[in-house]
């Protein structure tokens, strides 16, 4: 667990942090490069799994901050789907102006061919007629071949002859125009008729599909709607969804205020009671000075900066976080006295162990989220000693021990003293 900084990092200091880890935490910088590598990618490991941890804020925060996750990524598949069901729609428009005007060119061809018929059919009754009195003709007057012999004979003259011969090669050659138009009238027709058809048939199958795509269209812009709803409805959602996690962040805020205050009268008592045992200014040896506090544990979280999983800032996490099933024994790291106990909503079960003076200076070793401690405060304890049980009380999203060492009353890595 890790109080909200009082000035924002730079996330930029990241790649600073992991190297100091790697150089310092580790401390073997005259390692080759695939061991060094190999330490970093266990630092890179050691920092993503500290962002997945969840126990950095409260249960309520946790729940707020996932409803507003879950808002803003559905609010954002409702965005998409309704850009493209409006882009369904839009392209769905452009279509059924597009079949209109196919529609009303096949309709335009169809009056044209329906016009181009009748035009047809009233030329073929005149033609027909024509060539009716023609043969009429011929049944009353005789075949116009003959008349035109019995005129070459009362021909008087070579020019009445001329004459004559002309006019039966003219009369014979207009009534076989009119017979040749007759014939390719009725081909035009029939022409005509099968154009009127194929219009027709085109015309019906443009309105059909025409119908069909109205069909579509009215899905389409249903779907838009809802569509449109949705979105409404999420963005309604995320507001309130944000509004819950301001909420809870703020009661984050005032929780960890309270405990920053508490901390502040622990770290003052600490630096009293080292005074008064006259605890050196510069310390000694630290490494191996605390024995280990929880046993067969894994370190989900070191110490050092890392961002926080929910509120995003880049502060410090002030102690170790060790991962263990809930009900493993707790064990005094140095002999001592027991100086605070209490429960806190952020960090549960709360204890601190003053080991006096080590190494020329005052060392405090802090234990949270226990399922209940062994001892109370007065207690003298020795070094090694079961002093309570792992547990997920306080903000905390499963078993694991959040452990701190204080030196003069400020906390410093646990690793330098373990």
């Amino acid at each position: 667990m890790r109080p909200f900084p009082r000035s924002t990092r730079r996330r930029a200091a990241s790649a600073v942090v992991a190297a100091a880890l790697v150089a310092t935490v580790f401390g073997v910088p005259t390692a080759g490069a695939d061991d060094l590598k190999d330490k970093r990618n266990r630092v890179k490991k050691d920092i993503r799994s500290a962002q997945s941890d969840l126990h950095s804020s409260s249960e309520a925060m946790a729940r707020a901050n996932a409803r507003l996750n879950a808002a803003q990524r559905q609010l954002a598949g409702a965005q998409v789907a309704l850009a493209a069901a409006e882009a369904k729609v839009s392209v769905a428009e452009r279509r059924d102006v597009e079949m209109q005007a196919e529609l009303d060119r096949a309709r335009t061809e169809l009056r044209a061919a329906r016009k181009a018929l009748r035009e047809g059919r009233a030329k073929m009754v005149v033609q027909r007629t024509q060539v009716a009195a023609t043969i009429t003709d011929y049944y009353q007057q005789g075949d116009p071949a003959l008349i035109a012999f019995a005129s070459l004979m009362d021909a008087q003259s070579p020019a009445d002859l001329t004459r004559q011969s002309e006019m039966r090669d003219a009369i014979v050659d207009r009534e076989a125009n009119s017979y040749q138009e007759l014939l390719a009238s009725k081909v035009i027709l029939d022409v005509n008729e099968t154009q009127v058809e194929q219009a027709k048939d085109e015309v019906a199958v443009k309105r059909q599909a025409a119908a069909d795509h109205l069909d579509a269209m009215e899905r389409l812009e249903q779907e838009a709607t809802s569509a449109k709803a949705a979105v409404s409805e999420l963005v309604s959602q995320r507001a309130s969804a944000s509004a819950s996690a301001a909420r809870a962040k703020a009661a984050d805020q005032r929780e960890l205020g309270k405990l920053k205050a508490e901390e502040d009268k622990i770290a003052t008592m600490l630096r009293r009671r080292a005074a008064r045992q006259q605890a050196s200014r510069s310390a000694g040896r630290s490494a191996g000075v605390l024995s280990w506090p929880v046993r067969g544990a894994r370190l989900s979280s070191p110490y050092g900066f890392r961002e926080h999983p929910i509120y995003g800032y880049w502060g410090m996490h002030d102690g170790q976080d060790w991962a263990a099933d809930c009900g493993s024994p707790l064990y005094a790291t140095a002999s001592g006295t027991i100086v605070s106990k209490y429960f806190s909503s952020v960090y549960g079960n709360r204890l601190v162990l003053d080991h006096g003076i080590l190494s020329r200076v005052g060392v405090a070793s802090v234990y949270n989220h226990a399922t209940s401690y062994t001892v109370g405060v007065g207690a003298r304890v020795q070094r090694g000693q079961v002093i309570g049980y792992v547990g997920s009380t306080g903000w905390s999203t499963g078993c694991h021990l959040h452990f701190s060492v204080l030196v003069n009353g400020r906390t410093v890595d646990p690793r330098k003293w373990l």
